[in-house]
């Protein structure tokens, strides 16, 4: 398995988005959010979509410089169509509109529909919180990507519909961000480039069957994601459905549905920011968030376990480590990639 620089691997992202005549400010935001996934651990949202964003730009399925589309707007509230345009870019200039609204009013709530594929939502999380600003977000698929069946189901019938909140604290950010599917997509997407077996509990065959295989999301009979909860997965479905219908029903967008084809294409989104300052006050706030988070790190430990981390940890322990020891992209991983430099003559690091 090969191992890269961060910098390594954001100039070669940047080089092949540049190639397919992405800006270079875009393909800039594009390179350095997919890396910083790597960094922070969430390899099925890192460079691994480098070669499936490619293909979608070179097909025509997302469009290089689209700009945003502002459908509605109220002093609180913008909606906006983002013309099948790259995701996180599409994404920060949603923020950058909603930011001046929640500091003016306390609150501020926008909406993407056709936009492409918006990347790790803990990254918009970690960006309001710089601001002093808590934020929700979820995205769906925009109608695709229907891999979550129901409990007792054998057909998927919802996407894996993500969710991330995000508080400030004097010190790091507390944010979750998770599928509420058992595993991302993207994880089961990784396994399968890896060759490897996906874990107990993450999918099922065609016929229902518990299975390891992550190639029954990609071949014909095609199995399906589980909600998480495990025995109580109706919580993990009941949430991933009302997040479906947020984000189709109020971007206008899609929520999941047939006339759609299967795999997905990029996200229906909905951000809310929350200025802390307009409520009980940002001090009053950081002073709360702070005591709890310090609260809850003290509690005492069983035998064996280890410190008590919080939503956002991992991500920053593994940040630490991969900047200092780099990011290692799997085999496949790292075909597909050097596959798509070669066919667009972007060299790759030595």
């Amino acid at each position: 398995m090969p191992t890269f620089s961060s910098s390594q691997l954001t100039s070669l992202a940047q080089a092949m988005f540049e190639a397919v005549v992405v800006p270079a400010a875009d393909a800039n935001i594009v390179a350095r959010s997919l890396v910083d996934a790597n960094l922070c651990g969430h390899d099925s949202h890192g460079v691994m979509r480098v070669p499936q964003y490619i293909d979608f730009l070179r097909k025509g399925t997302y469009k290089a410089g689209a700009a945003l589309t502002v459908i509605s707007e109220t002093p609180a509230v913008v909606a906006a169509d983002a013309g099948w345009g790259l995701g996180q870019v599409q994404t920060y200039r949603l923020l950058d509109k909603l930011l001046p609204k929640a500091k003016a009013l306390g609150i501020a709530a926008g909406t993407l529909r056709n936009c492409g594929h918006t990347g790790r939502l803990g990254e918009y999380a970690e960006f309001a919180a710089k601001e002093n600003m808590a934020l929700f977000a979820a995205v769906n698929s925009h109608g695709s990507g229907r891999r979550v069946a129901p409990p007792g189901g054998t057909e998927g019938r919802i996407s894996t519909n993500p969710i991330c909140m995000g508080a400030p604290t004097s010190g790091a950010p507390v944010v979750i961000d998770f599928g509420t599917s058992a595993a991302a997509e993207g994880k089961v997407r990784a396994q399968f480039q890896k060759k490897e077996s996906a874990p107990d509990g993450w999918l099922i065959d065609h016929t229902g069957a518990p299975t390891n295989d992550p190639g029954v999301l990609y071949s014909e009979p095609r199995g399906n994601l589980l909600p998480f909860g495990g025995t109580q997965a109706y919580k993990g479905f009941g949430l991933g459905l009302l997040l479906d219908l947020l984000c189709g029903g109020l971007s206008g967008g899609s929520c999941s549905n047939p006339t759609f084809p299967l795999a997905g294409q990029g996200n229906a989104a909905v951000f809310v920011l929350f200025n802390p300052a307009l409520f009980g006050g940002t001090d009053h706030f950081l002073k709360e968030t702070t005591g709890l988070t310090s609260y809850v790190r003290s509690c005492p430990t069983a035998a064996g376990a280890g410190p008590i981390t919080l939503p956002g940890d991992p991500e920053r322990l593994t940040k630490e480590k991969r900047l200092a020891t780099g990011i290692p992209v799997p085999d496949g991983t790292w075909e597909l990639i050097t596959k798509a430099a070669g066919e667009l003559k972007v060299p790759i690091p030595g």
